[in-house]
């Protein structure tokens, strides 16, 4: 089953490259519960351009960041900071390509350690690039006092 994500954190005056939809220069990634994943799509553009015809690495590590973010929002149920991140590209990602599909899934919770995997697939399905991120994470009660993670946590589904 797949269902939307409702960005809880709309409601404050924040402006994340990854997923404010009132960054104008962001990405403004919207993500989906599918099953043990969170994944989005994006479509490339120009102005993402690293070498020639290709999506910039720096824009693919954000892609994989915010996803794993979500990841950790949702299904670790609290807030944190990106501890690691070890990306693999496996084959260039085409800035002319319709869309990407990103997604994620958690791999463990030690403690207030997130392990996630992030996959980059391209329009044809095939796996662009991967990742290995950590997340530390904070407690429910510091991520709902310092990082306005919600009191409620059905406020991330409509």
């Amino acid at each position: 089953m797949r269902r939307k994500i409702k960005n809880a954190f709309a409601q404050y005056d924040y402006n994340c490259f990854g997923c404010s939809p009132a960054n104008s220069i962001g990405l403004r990634l919207e993500f989906y519960e599918h099953d043990d994943f969170i994944e989005t799509s994006w479509s490339p553009a120009p102005q993402y351009e690293g070498y020639p015809g290709s999506l910039h690495g720096g824009i693919i590590a954000a892609l994989i960041d915010e996803t794993a973010a979500w990841v950790m929002y949702i299904k670790g149920r609290r807030a944190g900071v990106t501890s690691r991140m070890n990306i693999r590209h496996r084959k260039p990602i085409e800035i002319t390509q319709k869309e990407v599909l990103v997604r994620g899934t958690m791999t463990n919770f030690n403690r207030n350690l997130c392990y996630i995997h992030v996959e980059v697939l391209n329009t044809e399905g095939e796996l662009c690039s991967e990742a290995e991120v950590v997340y530390f994470t904070f407690s429910l009660e510091k991520s709902i006092e310092e990082f306005y993670f919600p009191t409620d946590f059905n406020s991330f589904y409509e």
